[in-house]
């Protein structure tokens, strides 16, 4: 299952976690998926864009 938002397209980035001596360790910074139906259809769709759909009906 793609980690991809099927609305806008947003997926995960690149970040990075420091420690204290300054060492870089890359991870994942993954959006807020959630599984809805909209019109009748399956979606993941990212929290962002629930939101701006509600906020326009």
């Amino acid at each position: 299952m793609s980690k991809v938002c099927e609305i806008c397209g947003r997926g995960p980035k690149m970040g990075a976690n420091r420690s204290h001596s300054n060492i870089q360790n890359k991870k994942w910074r993954h959006i807020n998926l959630q599984n809805k139906k909209i019109d009748g259809k399956r979606v993941r769709i990212c929290t962002s864009c629930l939101k701006t759909k509600y906020k326009i009906k």
